[in-house]
């Protein structure tokens, strides 16, 4: 598969970067699937008037990475339900991917686009209130990326972003259809809160409040799963042992999983399914390259493979908890981490600290 082909994908498949091997395609084929990816100002570069760059894409890279889940009612906000950041080395042949928790409390800062005064709230209220446009009922999620990467640059120390995806989960599941389902180990049992057995939503209770009837299941070992299991195995976080920190992990295992599937032969040498597992992709999301297109990113990231991007998981705790419960906090190791982030010396920091590596079984 062309390098830029891959990163599409990949991108497209909630953005774990590989590149690496065959040539550059030709611009018409890049501009065949370059052309179903939306392009958005995600970080108000355009809106403020910022120079377009055109110089080469150089590291160490900050790509944000945010999975939101609309609800497809008019005027609803979107919500950021996955947040991740994929840092690149200086040497673009090596990368890590950890996750911010949704509800982190932080502060979001004040945004007058969407006449927001700022706030110390859960980091997913960004997303939500940042999206709002004055005079407006359809909400803008470009906005609302803006202002949660300002966000999660003010609380990691990151201080720009080099690039930006929106992920769209209700095409998240036609990916993994496109490609035949994903194979995939699962590590620990797991009962959906909102699909039955055979794929159909869970009805509420007369009121609202709880969910009805029959749960689907994912047991422990290895798994096929089809497009609508995989989102909702990757969403589910109630009754797991460590919640949305276990939610975080399946989440990372399944972008591995993904991508090996995505770039297995029985894709890649399929040009029936390529094309549609790669059309999809596209379609469920929206980039910002902060002035390079997708192939350009493609090329400079062409010495990545699969086996070198390393999945990180950062501890956290509950502030509160029961009904005092206010969102949860990362554990100072974090902060350090972020500190290595920003030095590039990532490597080097989890060979201090292996409890931090994020092992897939």
């Amino acid at each position: 598969m062309p390098r830029w082909a891959r990163l599409c994908l990949i991108i497209g498949v909630v953005l774990a970067v590989l590149g690496a091997g065959g040539a550059v395609a030709a611009r018409m084929l890049v501009h065949r699937y370059e052309g179903s990816v939306h392009h958005a100002d995600l970080f108000g570069d355009q809106a403020a008037g910022v120079p377009v760059r055109h110089s080469s894409i150089t590291g160490p890279l900050n790509i944000l990475l945010v999975g939101i889940d609309p609800r497809g009612e008019v005027g609803e906000l979107p919500r950021s339900d996955s947040i991740m950041v994929l840092h690149v080395t200086e040497s673009l042949d090596r990368a890590y991917l950890f996750s911010i928790p949704r509800d982190l409390v932080v502060e979001i800062p004040a945004f007058p686009k969407a006449n927001f005064a700022g706030m110390h709230g859960k980091i997913n209220n960004a997303m939500a209130f940042g999206s709002r446009v004055p005079g407006q009922v359809q909400p803008d999620p470009a906005r609302g990326f803006e202002l949660l990467s300002l966000a999660v640059g003010k609380y990691t120390g990151i201080k720009r972003f080099d690039a930006g995806a929106i992920i769209d989960f209700n095409g998240f599941h036609r990916v993994v259809d496109a490609m035949g389902g994903v194979d995939m180990y699962i590590d620990t049992d797991v009962k959906s809160e909102h699909h039955q057995p055979d794929g159909s939503l869970r009805p509420l209770q007369p009121g609202g409040g709880h969910y009805m009837g029959p749960q689907a299941e994912y047991h422990k070992g290895m798994a096929h799963l089809v497009g609508w299991q995989a989102l909702d195995y990757v969403r589910q976080r109630y009754g797991l042992p460590n919640g949305d920190y276990d939610r975080q992990r399946h989440q990372q295992q399944f972008i591995r999983a993904m991508v090996n599937q995505a770039l297995s032969r029985g894709v890649v040498t399929n040009p029936l399914k390529l094309d549609a597992v790669l059309r999809a992709a596209g379609q469920s999301l929206t980039f910002n390259g902060r002035g390079s297109d997708v192939a350009e990113w493609a090329l400079a990231l062409h010495s990545l493979r699969s086996d070198s991007i390393q999945m990180v998981k950062l501890p956290g705790e509950g502030i509160g908890r029961g009904a005092g419960y206010r969102g949860e906090r990362l554990l100072p190791v974090a902060q350090e981490f972020f500190a290595a982030v920003r030095a590039d010396s990532t490597g080097d920091f989890l060979t201090g600290h292996p409890e931090l590596v994020n092992r897939e079984r």
